[in-house]
């Protein structure tokens, strides 16, 4: 294996460990469980490794949650489809705020309709019991504390030329 494979694949694990140990800091809005430092990783990974480690990020880390009772079902579209997202338009404009708001609407929008099936079919929510749209504020509310702080960390990097380096750019 290639050095460069072997760092993108560290990183990534050291990323999953953050979002679940960061997944002790999340809070309850409306039913789901909202867990800010998963889209912080989310972003994160999205700019230094790309759009499919940060996808396998992503998805490792809700199994992961899950398994421990830290998260719900829900944490597979509150997570996945901002990571696929924000790594795609960061791959494609190369602008950490492209990722950021890849994030937010990958997070809010569509993951936040994509859990009202989850939420009826996973959790056993009636179709009555919750609009389609429901999710739809709490992730954002979770995507917008961890888009944040993204933003800080990676603009300081940014500044340190860090993510060039590690990109290989």
């Amino acid at each position: 294996m290639r050095r460069y494979d072997f760092r993108k694949t560290a990183l990534a694990g050291l990323m999953i460990a953050v979002a679940v140990v960061g997944s002790l800091f999340s809070f309850p809005v409306f039913g789901s469980r909202c867990a800010p430092v998963q889209h912080l990783v989310n972003i994160i990974c999205a700019v230094f490794l790309g759009p499919w480690y940060a996808v396998v990020v992503a998805f490792l880390a809700s199994i992961i949650r899950i398994l421990l009772s830290l998260g719900t079902p829900l944490a597979f579209p509150g997570s996945v489809f901002g990571a696929l997202l924000a790594g795609l338009l960061y791959k494609f404009i190369k602008k950490i705020p492209a990722a950021v708001i890849g994030e937010l609407f990958g997070t809010a929008v569509i993951g936040g309709l994509c859990a009202y099936p989850v939420a009826i079919l996973v959790m056993g929510k009636s179709a009555g019991e919750i609009a389609f749209y429901a999710y739809v504020i709490p992730f954002l509310i979770s995507t917008a504390g961890g888009s944040i702080l993204a933003s800080v960390i990676l603009f300081a990097l940014h500044k340190t030329g860090l993510i060039k380096r590690f990109r290989g750019e």
